[in-house]
């Protein structure tokens, strides 16, 4: 979903939509650009901590305290919003997540490469989920260079035994794994597909109304905890 058509849905005014996308589109971007925070637009940005630290920077330049303060504060609303926009749902976040894992004292050596390894989509948690379900959970289609082991219950909610389990995991081809992983889609007890209200035109990605995986009692925790808690369902 993009930045203006979430604003939409949150019932903010057209004059407020229209002006806090163009701040975070053009100049808010283009003062990030020029001065080499960014090689790209902020909509590039998923992950929250990198856009806080962003945030900091941008809100440090000349050019943005001058005109922030001649326009009444608009630029600082526009970047409270885009981050309420990013740190929506569980998805993103590599970044600080590796950090997390880096940092904490209480995993040995071995767990923490197999940790670090499951984040990244490598390793045993995907060994386990080919192993299990040997192709795409929903298309069925078998070539596991082009499929992406995605964890049901996120990664940042789950215990480091959750973060390896192949229970917890989906075999999905990339376009499934992102709407999945951003809570536009998800699965209900029968494993008959959800597809969220927010979700525009989901039917030129493949995905139809009409698709199902096959769950197991062991896949039902993590899934009741996808639709609860990152499933977009309005």
């Amino acid at each position: 979903m993009k930045f203006d058509d979430w604003m939409q849905l949150r019932n903010l005014s057209h004059s407020s939509i229209k002006k806090y996308a163009g701040a975070v589109n053009g100049a808010l971007s283009d003062w990030a650009m020029r001065a080499s925070l960014l090689d790209g637009p902020l909509t590039a940005i998923t992950d929250v901590s990198h856009l806080d630290e962003l945030t900091n920077q941008i809100r440090k330049l000349p050019v943005f305290i001058e005109r922030n303060k001649t326009g009444n504060s608009m630029y600082s609303a526009a970047l409270a919003q885009f981050r309420a926009y990013t740190a929506q749902g569980y998805g993103g976040g590599l970044e600080s997540d590796v950090e997390n894992v880096l940092n904490d004292a209480s995993v040995g050596e071995t767990e923490r490469l197999n940790l670090l390894k499951a984040r990244l989509g490598q390793g045993k948690f995907r060994q386990r989920v080919i192993a299990y379900w040997t192709y795409c959970a929903v298309t069925r289609y078998s070539d596991p260079n082009f499929l992406v082991a995605s964890h049901i219950k996120p990664w940042r909610a789950a215990s480091n035994t959750e973060r390896l389990c192949q229970f917890n995991g989906l075999l999905l081809v990339p376009s499934l794994d992102a709407a999945f992983d951003k809570g536009f889609i998800t699965f209900d007890t029968s494993g008959l597909i959800a597809i969220s209200p927010q979700f525009s035109e989901p039917e030129k990605l493949g995905i139809c109304d009409e698709m199902r995986v096959n769950l197991t009692a062991s896949h039902q925790p993590y899934m009741d905890f996808h639709r609860a808690e990152v499933f977009r369902d309005a």
